[in-house]
């Protein structure tokens, strides 16, 4: 053991000596390196050895009810048995800090725009635009609500203590490594905290917009071309509920039905857009009844893509007490389990993508910008000071942010004109009622039945999500959840006029008439990110949806019969992309149309027996990748020629590949600059000349340069380069840092069978043996067995180690 931890302490000195000679490696000065190197406090006190079977010795916990027990398997995941959940949320708490201790405080600094006390100057403007998001606020919002909820209260209260309980254990020489590193120490964890890290998944999954963007484009453009370039609605689509689900219900009528149309300015918006989400970055979920499956079980899969780090988002856990034993992933920093399964059923989720965000132009009534015209009156705005802390400067920063009907003005200039307010679901606070999200996750981990899953979402609102349910009764289902607003055509859609209430949400769809599905006649369901629901739905949505992964995996679901575990994995891992089957013929017919010798160029020659598959080794993606993006950029270099001044947006790669089919000599295909009046083929041609002078061709996986960073980006603690295939329009969608955050597949039999993997490991220490062991699993496509114990005694696999919790005073 000592050759274990002297070997892992050597390995960090080398990497703190390059870090050390490294001009500030991670974007800021390094702490006093006295500490960091000090053999009692320093960095090699994190050297975490393999665990041998030695059971921990461990303090009495005043915070507890009962005795609870821990047992660690192969893979240190934790399984908490517990006799109240009281107890098991405590230890939770205890077990998931002492994995992740930095990632949970960092991650909810970086929320709420905290960053600066660490970094200094340069997390300054970060910081501001998470204040000015009002990012604390909707958190504050949401733990009001939670606290109408007692045994939602409890349980973040048990978790908080039991995250306080293992801080409290520490000596600073005990620190997880970053916190050395960067030179500052953990706080102290509260429920608020658990309600910071809920918006912070709430930003990465609902924040996306593109009001700004598509005014201007619309301004630039003019209706017409704008309505030609960007419809609402794929015709080749194939939505998250089937178009043969009928809508059986009266449908709310609205005060006003005439669509909404953009605001008009004087100039075009010169604001650039917050951070949004990369495109095309999305999830998949699915559940296949046992009518289509080889066992007659039902079989429920999950892989919920998102920005891979280190540590990683999700932490395996099984939570057991009486009435309630439930296994999954939970997110550090929240109670509970997230995507998972018990004995009786299996959940899961996706992003909706519904726009939840809009804008409005703040009309101010004088010159102090105090006050705002709002329904034909002066309103007056309110105040909330930020006090902004940066590290190395004696004063804090202060940022005055103005909030108004709307919301906060996030964007302020100098002038009268362009200042904007957001509207964002989740800074809303809830309403009243018997539980919220907290319990939502509650009551699925202690569910039975598909009854007990349609109640547990009755209370979900934001980020809205596509829960997936499988039942080991034979029952499937699927839900587009939470709060969906109520608008009419088109609003939404573009800057709106801050001063007329009319342009506010007529309130949420009912819950009653959300698009939702059991047990349809196909015998699946599945979304990945798609539309909801075909152009029928009777409710007007806008927002950002998957063109081609829900149709390859509806496609291949509706030809699959005797489905078993192994086919379940192989769609998963599937790098077949319908972008590539539509996308590579079209650009080969229309360089077939010309004279250039490029046609049997050997590369286009592979090309064209390419088998639309992304895989790692293959050169075709490469080319088809390159042509189809510069194709794009030809055919729209009006407006990407403005990219750099003014925030427009592109139409996509669908209406792309319909344009050069079907209307070739579409006046968009003319180039700026030339005399000649260009077609698809003259653009077509163009594009591959163009790609045909960079560099020979990478195979797949070099050119797409996967890795997974450090969440503070400190690049000895990351991963490198992992050769892997994947395309985020295909199953398996793996970019170049996004990708499957979480692979799971379950199997509704007796007893229930389980399998997952995720990018990472238990430990967010990258001194130890489980910081990322199970990266080179997920990368070769491998799949561990989710061992859901029937008790703390349970032999069936192997257990590493036991953590006896004990109450006291």
């Amino acid at each position: 053991m000592r050759i274990v931890k002297f070997l892992a302490a050597a390995l960090l000195t080398c990497v703190l000596a390059v870090l050390a000679n490294t001009h500030q490696p991670l974007g800021f000065p390094l702490p006093a390196t006295g500490p960091l190197f000090s053999p009692f406090t320093g960095f090699w006190q994190n050297a975490d050895p393999v665990e041998t079977g030695t059971d921990w010795a461990l303090p009495a916990f005043p915070g507890l009810h009962s005795p609870a027990r821990v047992a660690y398997d192969e893979r240190m995941v934790p399984h908490i048995f517990a006799l109240n959940l009281h107890d098991a949320a405590f230890v939770q708490g205890y077990v998931t800090a002492r994995d992740r201790l930095w990632q949970m405080d960092f991650t909810t600094r970086a929320a709420v725009g905290r960053i600066s006390e660490l970094i200094g100057e340069r997390a300054l403007e970060y910081d501001r635009t998470q204040r000015r998001k009002g990012m604390l606020l909707a958190a504050e919002n949401a733990l009001k609500a939670w606290s109408r909820a007692p045994d939602e209260l409890e349980v973040l209260e048990a978790y908080s203590e039991g995250v306080n309980a293992y801080i409290g254990s520490l000596r600073p020489a005990d620190y997880p490594l970053e916190f050395k590193l960067m030179g500052y120490a953990p706080e102290a964890w509260e429920p608020l905290k658990c309600a910071v890290f809920f918006k912070f998944m709430a930003e990465k999954l609902c924040f996306r917009s593109y009001d700004i963007p598509a005014t201007n484009t619309f301004n630039l453009l003019g209706e017409e071309l704008f309505a030609q370039l960007f419809p609402e609605y794929n015709p080749r689509q194939s939505p998250v509920i089937p178009e043969t689900v009928a809508w059986d219900f009266e449908k709310l009528p609205l005060e006003h039905e005439t669509p909404a149309s953009p605001e008009m300015m004087s100039d075009l918006i010169l604001h650039r857009q917050l951070p949004q989400a990369p495109e095309g970055i999305g999830s998949n979920n699915w559940a296949v009844s046992g009518s289509k499956t080889a066992s007659g079980r039902p079989i429920l899969c999950n892989d919920p893509h998102l920005e891979l780090n280190l540590p990683a988002i999700w932490y395996e856990v099984q939570l057991s007490v009486p009435g309630m034993n439930s296994y999954g992933v939970s997110l550090p920093g929240i109670p509970g389990i997230i995507i998972g399964f018990n004995e009786n059923i299996a959940w899961g989720v996706t992003n909706v993508s519904h726009d939840v965000l809009d804008w409005y132009e703040v009309k101010w009534a004088d010159k102090a910008k105090e006050t705002y015209f709002y329904g034909g009156e002066k309103k007056a705005v309110s105040y909330l000071v930020e006090v902004i802390k940066v590290r190395g400067r004696d004063k804090p920063v202060l940022d005055t942010v103005k909030y108004t009907a709307w919301g906060p003005v996030v964007y302020e200039g100098e002038g009268p004109e362009q200042d904007m307010a957001m509207h964002w679901v989740a800074l809303d606070a809830p309403e009243d009622k018997p539980f919220y999200e907290i319990g939502t996750f509650l009551r699925l981990m202690r569910g039975e039945n598909i009854d007990d899953y349609t109640e547990a979402l009755k209370a979900f609102e934001s980020p809205a999500q596509n829960f997936v349910f499988a039942g080991k009764y034979g029952d499937i289902a699927i839900t587009v959840n939470g709060s969906l607003p109520l608008k009419r055509k088109e609003q939404g859609r573009f800057v709106q006029d801050g001063s007329d209430p009319d342009n506010a949400w007529y309130g949420f769809i009912p819950r009653n008439q959300i698009p939702q599905v059991r047990n349809p006649e196909r015998g699946f369901v599945s979304s990945a990110n798609q539309n909801s629901t075909g152009p029928d739905y009777p409710y007007y949505y806008n927002g950002k949806f998957d063109n081609y992964r829900g149709r390859y995996i509806n496609r291949r679901l509706e030809e699959m019969k005797n489905i078993t575990v192994e086919d379940m994995k192989g769609l998963q891992l599937d790098n077949y992309s319908i972008l590539g089957e539509e996308g590579a013929p079209v650009l080969l017919a229309l360089l077939d149309s010309t004279a250039s010798t490029l046609r049997t160029h050997p590369d286009v020659e592979a090309l064209r027996q390419w088998d639309f598959r992304f895989d790692k080794e293959k050169t075709a993606p490469v080319l088809f990748d390159r042509w189809l993006n510069e194709a794009r950029r030809l055919t729209f270099d009006e407006l990407y020629s403005l990219s750099d001044s003014v925030e427009v947006i592109i139409p996509e790669k669908w209406l792309l590949l319909s344009l050069l089919r079907n209307r070739p000599d579409h006046v968009i295909f003319d180039l700026q600059g030339t005399e000649k009046r260009e077609s698809a083929s003259d653009v077509a041609l163009l594009a591959l000349e163009e790609v045909m002078k960079e560099e020979p061709a990478e195979d797949w996986g070099a050119y797409k340069n996967t890795h997974i960073g450090h969440l503070a980006r400190i690049e000895p603690f990351s991963t490198g380069f992992l050769d892997v295939g994947g395309f985020g329009d295909a199953p398996n969608a793996i970019k170049e840092t996004h990708g499957p955050s979480w692979r799971m597949i379950v199997e509704l039999g007796d007893p229930v069978q389980a399998y997952g993997v995720y990018p990472g490991g238990q430990s967010g220490n990258p001194g130890s043996p489980y910081y990322q062991n199970m990266v080179r699993q997920w990368a070769a496509g491998e799949y561990n067995e989710l061992f859901l114990m029937y008790g703390p005694g349970d032999q069936r696999q192997p257990v590493r180690l036991v953590a006896e919790f004990e109450p006291g005073e």
